[in-house]
């Protein structure tokens, strides 16, 4: 390959012998040999400029990151987890919540993680925001000015994040709904077994309809088989004829259901229209975690069984350095990386890289990524000719355009940090 970092940095140029994903260019397929020109930040159909030979370097779209959570990101060293379950990260992320998170302590960790983000060629990220009075009323106005402060460089989006015990719908949680309103969010509530769930789901997407605002679910996030509000879910989208985009994540507890059960409610899912996303590394640090006991499952949900009922399926990154995931980076080819090896993407449909990209961006809203000409060139170069290169590797030495100019790919320094992590 040759040394595919000497670009130019001015002047259009054209990308030559470089591999793209065929599903990108709206072919079937897998890798295909393709080129791209770069002129005025923008893809160009020009052929008479300076041509490159990239020796077939994999060449994606920026990618994108439609879970996350920003306002909880590297509060690790302060507040560990204590024994690595789903019930320590409750509760710790409770106690570091009441106890720091002040304005500039939020804001701090999350623009340090939107830095990481961004240099690793990121380019949308929603995030989840803990929603709980009076935390609603510090996190989102924070989460406003970072939108303003990064438009341009990383499009974001937030949805409030609440449990469906501690919402009240005709109370403090409208009070929220109408924060989330007046900040272009998206309402959010966690879901499990609750004896009033279907109520409380009713109320639910009744805010969201006053407000006319699209819904975000995290639903199901354990290995307990009647955990099934995912059913109830899509049950209650189709009896309301609610029409707005809803997406649910994670749905672990499909995978130890009968498999009647699992497929009936997938069925339901693809009626209904719902967007499902996978975390899979954080579902595999939580999920089956008992001490002294090795893991018997992998944590994450029925991605292959709901591609096939055409079903919106993406991958993201969830949590980052705190009690729910105690590494990540917001690095998004580390989670299809790693989504490759768990969720065995790998010798099925070679489209599932959209997984990464067009599907997230369908769920959410976002502009899709696209290698056409006229769309931004924003780009991630790697230094590897198909997908057992790029993934074998971390890609440290990528190069990441973003209208057509190599960023500083530098990773902030987590000393940075200290000076909040002093308060262990």
């Amino acid at each position: 390959m040759s040394d595919f970092r000497k670009l130019p940095s001015y002047g259009p140029f054209r990308l030559e012998n470089i591999t793209v994903p065929a599903c990108v260019l709206g072919q079937s397929g897998g890798l295909v040999r393709h080129a791209l020109t770069i002129d005025g930040g923008r893809l160009s159909g020009r052929v008479d400029v300076p041509h490159i030979d990239m020796g077939g370097a994999l060449v994606l779209p920026c990618l994108i990151d439609m879970h996350t959570h920003l306002d909880k990101g590297h509060i690790s060293p302060r507040s560990p987890n204590p024994d690595g379950s789903f019930e320590g990260a409750l509760t710790t992320v409770g106690a570091d919540r009441q106890a720091w998170w002040t304005a500039e302590d939020v804001r701090t960790r999350m623009d340090f993680a939107l830095r990481c983000a961004y240099a690793h060629g990121t380019r949308a990220i929603r995030t989840h925001i803990d929603s709980i009075a009076p935390q609603d009323s510090i996190s989102w106005p924070v989460f406003a000015q970072l939108r303003a402060q990064w438009a341009g460089r990383i499009e974001l989006q937030a949805a409030s994040l609440t449990g469906v015990d501690r919402a009240d719908m005709s109370g403090e949680y409208a009070r929220t709904a109408d924060i989330v309103a007046e900040n272009d969010g998206v309402l959010g509530l966690v879901t499990y077994p609750v004896p009033n769930l279907r109520e409380q789901l009713r109320g639910f997407f009744q805010l969201a309809l006053d407000r006319g605002l699209e819904v975000d679910f995290h639903a199901d996030e354990s290995g307990d088989p009647d955990a099934a509000t995912l059913r109830m879910i899509a049950q209650t989208v189709l009896d309301l004829g609610f029409d707005k985009p809803v997406t649910v994540g994670h749905c672990c507890s499909l995978a130890v259901q009968s498999e009647r059960d699992a497929l009936e409610t997938l069925d339901l899912v693809a009626r209904a229209g719902l967007n499902i996303v996978s975390l899979p590394m954080c579902n595999m640090y939580l999920q089956d975690r008992t001490a002294a006991r090795t893991p018997r499952w992998r944590g994450i949900t029925l991605v292959h069984e709901m591609r096939a009922r055409g079903i919106n399926v993406s991958f993201a990154s969830d949590n980052t350095r705190d009690p729910f995931y105690a590494y990540g980076d917001l690095d998004m080819l580390e989670v299809l990386r790693e989504a490759t090896r768990i969720a065995h993407l790998d010798h099925a449909d070679p489209g599932w890289i959209n997984a990464f990209l067009a599907n997230p961006a369908r769920a959410c809203g976002f502009s899709a990524p696209s290698l056409a000409p006229g769309a931004p060139a924003d780009l991630i170069i790697l230094r590897a000719r198909d997908w057992t290169e790029a993934l074998s590797r971390p890609q440290s030495d990528r190069i990441v355009l973003r209208a057509g100019r190599a960023v500083d790919r530098h990773l902030p320094d987590y000393a940075e940090l200290d000076h909040l992590m002093q308060t262990r």
